[in-house]
């Protein structure tokens, strides 16, 4: 069975919105790295509607030699309810349905990855979905933008694994927490 984990580029103030306007003065080797190593585990995509809308129109016509053969030849798979015929290569069609997704996760071997779509990973963590939470968390506050987590939205999560980079980025991954603290105060 596949692993599903999400991949985010995130400020500090957890906006993940627009990172081609703050996060490319932080990419360095480490970072690259870091990314390198978890596309390595990737056997298929999964991405929401707007992601793939983004996607599909950019890396079927792309010039990167390295990276636009492996987009095009990966499978893909696109939760939506609007989306009828992907003409992007190997790209299917799911159902935003909890069992759909856990089919296409035991259906495949090594990382189902994703990268962006938080409002797919938010629907995924909230239907116990989501394996794995990957955050490049960048030493800067955007202020405005889509964020990660709404406003009032409350997700457990335990940390799996940190890193920090010279750059001042955090390298952190997460899984939700199964078991999560009471919000009690001790000695109540």
């Amino acid at each position: 069975m596949g692993k599903l984990v999400a991949n985010f580029f995130i400020s500090l103030d957890g906006v993940v919105e627009a990172p081609d306007q703050w996060h490319f003065g932080y990419f360095n080797e480490q970072m690259g790295e870091a990314v390198g190593k978890g596309f390595a585990t990737t056997t298929g995509m999964l991405m929401g509607r707007k992601l793939y809308d983004e996607w599909s129109s950019y890396w079927p016509t792309s010039e990167d030699e390295n990276l636009g053969p492996v987009m095009n030849n990966m499978p893909k798979w696109v939760v939506s309810s609007s989306l009828t015929d992907p003409e992007w290569s190997n790209s299917t069609v799911v159902p935003g349905d909890p069992d759909k997704i856990r089919e296409v996760k035991e259906q495949n071997e090594g990382d189902l990855s994703m990268s962006g779509s938080a409002t797919t990973v938010r629907w995924l963590l909230e239907n116990d979905l989501l394996d794995e939470l990957r955050l490049l968390v960048h030493p800067v506050a955007v202020g405005k933008g889509q964020r990660l987590f709404e406003e009032g939205q409350t997700v457990p999560l335990k940390l799996i694994s940190s890193e920090t980079f010279d750059n001042g980025v955090l390298n952190l991954t997460y899984a939700k927490d199964p078991n999560p603290p009471s919000n009690e105060f001790p000695g109540a």
